[in-house]
């Protein structure tokens, strides 16, 4: 979020004006950990990969709701939010989510959702992938 300020100062006939620019800039960046063994309350499994089906998601998901990602699949990061439900963020063509193993770095919209479309998630190797869609994680042996 970027604010500027000109400021324009009038003078008596015949002096110089001054013209002077003051730029504040705010930046917000929120980091979602990745689940590690023993040291979450939920764990994503790798080895239980088939035991989810994707579904329509939403466009967007609010970011206060996020409580940790896993990585399970090549194109794709696992959400798990505050309720346990799950969404995956799939990430845009030729974008591989093993960057994201330890965790990624989303800037927040001022809606405060992270929206396929729009967002990125950024790893702190530098790998930066857009979010193309939300599919809704249900477990095979639960009913809609």
């Amino acid at each position: 979020m970027f604010s500027s300020v000109l400021l324009l100062l009038t003078a008596p006939a015949g002096e110089p004006v001054e013209l002077a620019q003051l730029t504040i800039q705010q930046r917000v960046i929120i980091r979602v950990p990745t689940v590690r063994k023993g040291r979450a309350p939920v764990r994503i499994d790798p080895e239980a990969r088939d035991d989810w089906r994707e579904k329509k998601g939403p466009r967007c998901v609010a970011l206060r709701s996020i409580r940790a990602a896993g990585v399970v699949v090549e194109n794709g990061v696992d959400l798990i939010l505050a309720d346990n439900h799950r969404y995956r963020a799939r990430l845009e063509r030729g974008c591989d989510s093993l960057g994201f193993y330890s965790g990624f770095y989303v800037e927040p919209h001022e809606d405060g959702s992270l929206c396929s479309g729009r967002d990125e998630l950024q790893a702190r190797s530098g790998l930066s992938c857009a979010i193309d869609s939300f599919r809704r994680l249900i477990r095979n042996d639960e009913e809609e």
